[in-house]
């Protein structure tokens, strides 16, 4: 075999025989220029993996990526309606149900019993004298008079109720190893976990109760021609959209109802630190109505909406205040909910409408909440907020079982309380209506 002596260069190496071969060179921008080979039958090493040059573009590294040492958090939810209800405590060893009694007003039409005698001495239906009637003729009517010589006339009854509420357990886990806690490019990985479990049980009972609220309604007001959600439609001249005659009738029957215009909102922890908020219904709605609100007009055709930064310095806004409407005031709740493919088919006469948001075949139902003062209950086991407890077991001896003998596997659970009584569902509005796409 023939023996061959090497001189370097900067461009390679050259043999006593005048062959080459040249250096593969890898550029800061992941390009490279193959070496070459002038005699492959040298056995020379060819140091580059082909034949072309290539300097313009990204080529695969072993590590072609720079990470961001910290982890983008998206910022916390904010919760709504957890901080509205009154908070009653449920006493250990008493089963998982909450009763009280609630009594009727005398003059009202609820208040029904077989106790009533008129002042004619003639039993009469209810027992609550004219009840709720505003009518004139009727109050006349009905009056307790009292003759002179007295006797068993103008006898009334009453009526109370009972409302209860019960509590259920709610809870989820994850699972870790020793592995990720060991290997992973995050050192503070398990810090993020717990953070974004907490995060999710605290969003979970926002969404529990957002649903207590929209089904626990005692007044629910349609849109339009609709009488369900089924019927939520735009049939072109009455669609089923919030409009400036429905926030007056609206108006009424909240006044009707006696629903006050002011309410204590819990600011800080669910037990102390309130604040009364004044000066109008408070409505809750969706993103998504902000268009229906902005071009809504009154009765002369004027707009209606009066945006928030036009009186805020004048009072005591609510957090997502957006503007305000006659006596309402609009809040936007990012994560309110919706009934979506509740509604009408959005079809009509083969052509399929997309004037108001819908999931392909049928309109998506807003639900927009009024949650008047005492209206519910937040029921806790024991006190606390919401009454959060959390296990965990690391990897290692502790975890170490006959499903796992290593000890390679980890948990990590949360569980808690969460019930909602409806006091008042006179006072709790929810009013169902379509959004512009």
């Amino acid at each position: 075999m023939p023996s061959f002596e090497y001189s370097q260069s900067a461009q390679g190496y050259t043999d006593s025989n005048s062959n080459t071969i040249s250096y593969g060179v890898q550029y800061g921008n992941g390009g490279r220029q193959a070496s070459t080979v002038t005699d492959a039958s040298h056995g020379y090493i060819n140091y580059g993996s082909g034949n072309t040059t290539d300097t313009g573009s990204l080529k695969k590294q072993l590590v072609n990526d720079y990470w961001i040492r910290d982890s983008l958090i998206e910022a916390a939810k904010i919760q709504t309606f957890a901080k509205l209800g009154t908070q009653r405590n449920l006493a250990p060893n008493n089963g998982k149900f909450l009763k009280q009694y609630v009594w009727l007003p005398l003059l009202d039409d609820r208040n029904q019993n077989d106790q009533g005698i008129d002042a004619t001495g003639v039993y009469y239906a209810g027992g609550n004298m004219y009840g709720s009637s505003k009518d004139i003729s009727t109050i006349t009517g009905k009056l307790p008079v009292i003759g002179e010589n007295g006797g068993r006339y103008n006898r009334v009854g009453f009526t109370r109720q009972v409302i209860e509420g019960t509590i259920h357990q709610l809870g989820f886990f994850f699972e870790l190893t020793e592995d990720a806690l060991a290997f992973d490019s995050q050192s503070d990985l398990l810090q993020h976990m717990h953070r974004e479990a907490m995060r999710g049980a605290s969003e979970i009972v926002e969404d529990v109760m957002q649903l207590e609220l929209i089904n626990g309604a005692g007044v629910h007001v349609y849109c339009g021609a609709a009488t369900s959600n089924a019927t939520m439609d735009n049939n072109g001249t009455t669609p089923c959209e919030l409009t400036y005659k429905d926030l007056l009738k609206l108006r009424q029957t909240l006044t009707d109802n006696h629903v006050p215009k002011t309410y204590k909102m819990f600011t800080g922890s669910q037990n102390t630190d309130t604040r009364t908020v004044a000066g109008g219904w408070t409505v809750y709605v969706q993103p998504e109505l902000r268009q229906t609100l902005m071009t809504m007009t009154d009765l002369f055709n004027r707009p209606a909406f009066i945006p928030v930064e036009q009186y805020a310095a004048g009072g005591n806004i609510v957090e997502g205040e957006i503007g305000r409407i006659l006596e309402f005031r609009f809040v936007e709740v990012q994560e309110m909910l919706r009934w979506e493919g509740k509604g009408a088919s959005t079809t009509h006469s083969s052509t399929t409408d997309e004037t108001y948001i819908n999931d392909g075949s049928k309109y998506t139902v807003f639900p927009l909440l009024i949650v008047g003062e005492d209206s519910f209950v937040n029921i806790n086991f024991r006190g606390g907020k919401n009454n959060f407890r959390i296990y965990q077991q690391m990897p290692g001896q502790g975890a170490a079982s006959v499903d796992d003998p290593f000890g390679k596997h980890g948990w990590w659970s949360i569980q808690w309380y969460y019930g909602t009584m409806i006091t008042r569902p006179d006072r709790l509005v929810c009013i169902h209506t379509l959004a512009k796409a």
